[in-house]
């Protein structure tokens, strides 16, 4: 399922550790979106919870086929590793001028963990339109922890994406970003395939680390996004860094001096 030459860089990831999503445009080829189109409205048998991905998808079934795109391929195994269980999937079906849209959540409704995370692939066969709705998620939100719909009273947020994208687009997206589908205001039927992926392995350096040491992997994780107030968005970066370090094994790394000040607990007594 690795690709070598696929995985993310060092900048990619800080990123994705800022955004809390990663979107890959078009990289599913027409001839499979059409096939795509052609079953999905039928659904996808279902999975066991937990079963490793080896063993999810027989070798020639269109999800196999789908994680075997080198881009696919190589952003999963940067994200989650090799061999992650498939926690579940989904085929989410918006019927033409269907005026509901969900309310903004998350999915992890218990999911607090501070050094490790799921992702969510959302793979989408045809062009989405502004005019098809399409998924709506917040930029950074995936570290301030909320209970599934605690946001659902919130209509827009500033700086929120509305994903408008060609076909053949996968995004990935950490368990913990708010979103919700939008309604469908377009004459057309509306698909999204998503599969959510567990972890098997410590997540740390599983993507290409050649450009660790690049300033853009700081600047990435020091970007602040319009929703957020001043102080708050100084806790978004403070979490980043945390997790940053975790991902890296590097203890140290800090920007600004904020998760340094912090965890200073110097044990020497004074004389």
């Amino acid at each position: 399922m690795q690709n070598s030459q696929a995985l993310l860089s060092s900048v990619q990831m800080a990123r994705f550790v800022a955004r809390g999503s990663l979107r890959l445009d078009a990289v599913v080829p027409p001839e499979m979106n059409a096939e795509a189109l052609s079953f999905l409205g039928q659904g996808v048998p279902d999975v066991r919870y937990g079963t490793p991905l080896a063993k999810a998808y027989a070798d020639d079934s269109f999800p196999r086929r789908l994680l075997a795109v080198p881009e696919v391929a190589g952003a999963l195994h940067s994200l989650v590793g090799p061999e992650p269980t498939v926690d579940h999937h989904a085929v989410h079906v918006r019927e033409p001028h269907n005026g509901h849209a969900q309310s903004l959540h998350a999915d992890a409704i218990i999911d607090v963990r501070p050094d490790a995370f799921d992702v969510q692939l959302m793979y989408y066969p045809q062009d989405v339109t502004l005019e098809m709705g399409g998924t709506l998620s917040v930029p950074g939100s995936h570290l301030r922890r909320i209970n599934e719909t605690d946001t659902g009273r919130y209509q827009n947020l500033l700086g929120q994406d509305r994903l408008v994208c060609p076909a053949g687009t996968v995004v990935f997206v950490h368990h913990g970003i708010w979103h919700g589908g939008r309604r469908n205001d377009s004459d057309l039927t509306r698909y999204m395939f998503k599969i959510r992926f567990n972890p098997t392995v410590r997540q740390r350096l599983l993507w290409d680390t050649t450009d660790l040491d690049d300033p853009q992997v700081r600047d990435e994780l020091v970007t602040e996004f319009p929703w957020y107030e001043q102080a708050s968005g100084r806790l978004e970066i403070y979490n980043r860094v945390l997790l940053w370090r975790e991902l890296t094994g590097n203890p140290t790394f800090d920007a600004d001096h904020w998760a340094t000040r912090v965890s200073n607990r110097p044990q020497e007594a004074a004389i």
